[in-house]
């Protein structure tokens, strides 16, 4: 692992639970950054994995230009068609349009543990999402510390997991027959993920399971569809258990930023049967190829990359 940098300029970064997440303070998401501001902001990341901001007053232009601050923002998805006027960075995650899309209520179009786009050979660096319209209760999100899961894994199963690839593919979810469903399909976005990625920035190694991009048939390299089921279920459950994880209570002006590479994320399903609505509005950040402990690069299935500006 990486040693990385102390603060400089002493932003108030707090933690909050054990493996992952820290609060930061006193910064204003809506005015220009000064570089030391970001790197400290980028240090902080790459530490705790994920960062929250409260009582943020930004909308879909301040959002996209904090983004721009750490890397190239890529378009909002590779499915979607329908992005804000004038920002196809931002992919609204808004429980209305599910209605829509799925002819039913839900807070979020996925609601097991993933991490963002992993069917892309070149997954997002990082994900940034902000709160606007939220249930009075509920709709609660969960991230895990995949490099904290890996590290605690007993010896040779490390041994064992370092040496295999899975298949992670974009299952479709619309209604059959619909213009979203027609889209996944077309796009048929799929590649082979190492199950252990090695950090490019902090050389740490995370557990790079996502249950959201790897449905049947199960497929890891070498194995039939029962043995890897067996074992993704095995490597999941290690990934997601509670002591690496945090879960985050959103409120209007909330802002999460996540690094894709080191955790997987998981929107509660507890607020759908309360009738209410949730809107928040998620940007993306150009990733690399994923590499194994041996060097070996993530492998394109069928799709294309995905590339920012």
């Amino acid at each position: 692992m990486t040693e990385l940098a102390d603060t400089t300029v002493g932003l108030d970064v707090r933690p909050v639970a054990g493996h992952i997440g820290a609060e930061i303070r006193g910064v204003d998401l809506a005015e220009p950054l000064e570089p030391a501001v970001v790197e400290e902001i980028r240090t902080a990341l790459y530490r705790y994995k994920v960062l929250f901001f409260r009582d943020q007053r930004i909308g879909h232009a301040e959002q996209v230009a904090f983004a721009r601050r750490f890397g190239r923002v890529t378009p909002a998805h590779p499915h979607e068609e329908d992005p804000p006027a004038g920002f196809p960075e931002i992919l609204p995650i808004d429980s209305r349009r599910y209605e829509r899309q799925l002819g039913r209520k839900r807070t979020s179009y996925d609601h097991s543990w993933h991490t963002d786009v992993t069917a892309l050979v070149n997954p997002p660096a990082a994900s940034i999402l902000r709160a606007e319209v939220l249930p009075p209760y509920g709709g609660d999100t969960a991230w895990t510390n995949l490099v904290a899961a890996y590290e605690h894994l007993p010896e040779p199963l490390r041994d064992f997991a370092d040496r295999l690839d899975i298949l992670h593919r974009f299952a479709p979810r619309a209604a059959p027959g619909s213009q979203r469903d027609r889209k996944v399909r077309e796009a048929n976005l799929a590649a082979w993920h190492p199950a252990v990625r090695v950090h490019p920035v902090t050389g740490e190694r995370a557990l790079f399971v996502s249950p959201g991009f790897t449905r049947g048939p199960r497929e890891i390299r070498g194995f039939n569809p029962e043995q890897s089921e067996r074992i993704l279920r095995l490597l999941w459950e290690e990934a997601t258990r509670p002591e690496y994880t945090v879960r985050f209570r959103w409120e209007p002006g909330s802002v999460a930023f996540w690094d894709n590479r080191a955790t997987a994320h998981l929107a509660i399903a507890d607020a759908a049967h309360l009738g209410h609505d949730r809107v928040l509005y998620r940007v993306t950040l150009e990733g690399d190829i994923p590499r194994g402990v041996d060097g070996r690069q993530s492998e394109l299935v069928s799709g294309a990359p995905f590339h920012g500006a």
